[in-house]
């Protein structure tokens, strides 16, 4: 058998450059979505839990969602496209949120590449720092995020 290569590898840090810029595929954030992450983390806000009560309170009288989730739905979108094999850890980040998300609301996030570059120990390992920007259909900004991560070089995910 032929050694066969391996589909949907993240991307090593070697292969982003400064000024790279990117985007995820999108998905939508469901009522289902809302109520198992809410009881999953035991975010009980009654934003969240009380619809009559988002009604009065929440911007537009929607089904507002924690910007946790949303981060979270965006770290996954990440993960899947570009960190498969190559991402080591996270190291820090900078967060801002922008703007409300509601149910219903679908996300992708855009990424700008700030910082590629190898550690002073491993030339096989490198320091990554990217912008990423999550927007709604409408392209409203909903959260912005600045992390720091440490990943594998192109040559270490198929090691």
């Amino acid at each position: 058998m032929s050694d066969l290569g391996t589909v949907g590898l993240g991307l090593g840090w070697d292969e982003l450059k400064v000024g790279d810029h990117f985007k995820t595929i999108s998905r939508t954030v469901t009522e289902t979505d809302l109520v198992n992450f809410i009881n999953t983390t035991g975010m009980l806000e009654v934003l969240f839990t009380d619809a009559e009560y988002a009604k009065e309170h929440a911007p537009s009288g929607g089904r507002l969602v924690p910007g946790a989730l949303v981060y979270c739905f965006a770290e996954g979108l990440l993960v899947q496209s570009t960190l498969q094999h190559t991402g080591l850890a996270f190291l820090e980040m900078s967060f801002q949120v922008k703007g409300p998300t509601f149910v219903g609301d679908t996300i992708h996030v855009e990424v700008e590449v700030l910082e590629s570059r190898a550690t002073s120990k491993s030339p096989d390992r490198g320091v990554i720092k990217t912008r990423n920007r999550i927007l709604n259909q409408h392209r409203d900004e909903l959260i912005i995020y600045e992390p720091v991560r440490l990943a594998a070089s192109s040559r270490m995910k198929n090691a």
